[in-house]
């Protein structure tokens, strides 16, 4: 077990050395970032300065989530096939086998969400239309997962069988039902959160390919997720019935309202931008420039900025909300794919 630094001059003598500090001490303010050629990486929201590492034991971190108390980070480690649930006053880590792939993680109570695709393949997507995104579409595709793992035992409890590439996950306002993008079939499927039994299947192929973020406006009262291969935003309601669609940039994938649900921030890769939507009027207001291939971003838990994970251009973008400016760029980063905060904040991978 690693010991605990709490003052300013041991974490200062720890990252002087190369090594991994403990991740917060009470009171502070920090992010975690997943590097997928490195580890995970704590910027401090104060200086807003990388500030050292949290080692997970593991590699190629994609999927990260907090618990609400900033005690346990979890990482979903694609090469090893497992999470890291990582003790953030100790530095101590367990590792839960999970399964081929696992990807995206939202962590909700003292539970962790975790999907993961043991049929997905390496690369970027086929092109709808091609022949190997033909290949893609067998029917008796190994379908993925979305395994629920307590936090405090450190155990898969359930399995949940969702469609091929189970991706983004989110949760209805009430806690009730469970929302999965599912990239391959171009579907988004409910299930209920205490048995995990399908409620609805959505197909959204209609609208555009390869659904990937979800989100649940403030108030429950809409949804909206990203539909990357045909630069879409579809628009649902409280029930999950879609009621609109609307152009975005190239390859959009994080999506998030803001606190008040007034507008809707898409990350839209490709396009190198963080793209601001009015969430009452879906008039786009501005594109930000940022950097290559930014997926998913987080708020600072104050709303004041949001940071945003670029993972080509190995860089944390930060953004300030008001003036809808690029205001620094953290640029020490491996890869970067996603970012959440403690206190939690809203995001593309999280909420409070």
């Amino acid at each position: 077990m690693k010991s605990f630094h709490s003052t300013r001059l041991a974490t200062a003598l720890l990252l002087g050395l190369g090594l991994s500090c403990a991740a917060q001490a009470d009171g502070e303010k920090v992010a975690y970032v997943s590097n997928q050629d490195g580890g995970v990486t704590i910027i401090d929201l104060v200086t807003l300065e990388t500030r050292g590492t949290l080692d997970i034991e593991a590699k190629g971190p994609r999927g990260i989530g907090v618990t609400a108390d900033g005690k346990l980070v979890v990482t979903a480690n694609k090469d090893d096939g497992n999470i890291s649930i990582v003790d953030t006053t100790t530095n101590q880590v367990r590792h839960v086998k999970i399964g081929k792939n696992p990807e995206f993680v939202r962590v909700y109570g003292d539970r962790a969400y975790v999907t993961y695709e043991p049929s997905a393949k390496s690369g970027p997507p086929p092109k709808p239309g091609s022949e190997a995104a033909k290949e893609d579409d067998d029917e008796d595709k190994i379908p993925g997962r979305i395994a629920i793992v307590d936090l405090k035992k450190g155990k898969v409890i359930r399995e949940i069988i969702g469609k091929p590439e189970t991706e983004g996950v989110e949760f209805s306002k009430d806690g009730k039902r469970m929302i999965v993008t599912n990239e391959s079939d171009s579907s988004i499927t409910v299930h209920d959160m205490k048995t995990g039994k399908l409620l609805k299947s959505l197909p959204v192929g209609i609208y555009g390919e390869r659904p990937r973020g979800i989100k649940v406006s403030p108030d429950g009262q809409s949804y909206v997720a990203t539909l990357e291969m045909s630069d879409k935003l579809l628009v649902l309601d409280s029930q999950l019935e879609p009621v609109r669609v609307i152009d975005t940039g190239k390859a959009p994938y994080g999506v998030s309202y803001d606190r008040d649900g007034k507008r809707i921030f898409v990350a839209a890769a490709k396009q190198k931008a963080l793209q601001v939507f009015d969430a009452a009027t879906l008039q786009k207001i501005k594109d930000i420039p940022t950097g290559d291939r930014c997926w998913h971003f987080s708020f600072t838990p104050d709303d004041k900025n949001i940071l945003l994970a670029c993972g080509k251009s190995n860089e944390v973008v930060v953004i300030d909300t008001d003036k809808l400016e690029v205001t620094k760029r953290i640029g020490d980063k491996e890869m970067p794919w996603g970012i959440v905060t403690y206190p939690k904040a809203l995001g593309s991978l999280d909420r409070p």
